[in-house]
């Protein structure tokens, strides 16, 4: 039997969820290659996978897990204004940047360092040229095309490849 670092594992199209708790909080999301899912081992993980089934099902499923504290000041305040990004909808690097006066560069770092994708809907961010910039620290292959299917799900038009 395979040991997994998860507390669950969610599959989803093209892809799937590790969930990481403990018994009161959520420690960390992570997008995975497509793999079975794992039963979940304690009851807030399977509070996650259920929440995490229900954004599958329905892109304005409104979330709400106990989050564990993580990040630094800054990364904070990029995660708080990427969750005011309702689903359907997206905003830049730029843009975020300049509502937080610093720099794209940081608002893009501030994405990739984030622990709770989807919950934190950072797929939301996207290149001020309309392109979809990197996504979870990777700038092409598999995590952008969950960065697609996550846009798509939520109904945003996307481009055809050249995006």
């Amino acid at each position: 039997m395979i040991a997994h670092p998860y507390q669950a594992i969610v599959a989803a199209p093209g892809f799937a969820l590790g969930i990481s708790s403990t018994d009161e909080e959520i420690t960390g999301i992570e997008f995975i290659e497509p793999q079975p899912e794992l039963a979940p081992t304690n009851p807030l993980a399977a509070e996650a996978v259920r929440q995490l089934r229900a954004y599958l099902a329905d892109p304005a499923f409104v979330f709400g897990l106990p989050l564990q504290p993580a990040g630094t000041t800054f990364q904070r305040r990029v995660w708080e204004q990427i969750s005011a990004i309702p689903p359907g909808r997206v905003e830049t690097y730029g843009q975020l940047a300049k509502n937080l006066k610093n720099a794209p560069r940081a608002v893009g770092q501030a994405c990739g360092a984030n622990p709770y994708p989807i919950v934190v809907p950072c797929h939301r961010v996207i290149a001020s040229g309309g392109g979809l910039g990197g996504f979870n620290r990777e700038r092409g292959g598999f995590l952008l095309d969950v960065k697609r299917w996550l846009l798509r799900h939520e109904g945003f038009p996307l481009g055809q490849p050249a995006d």
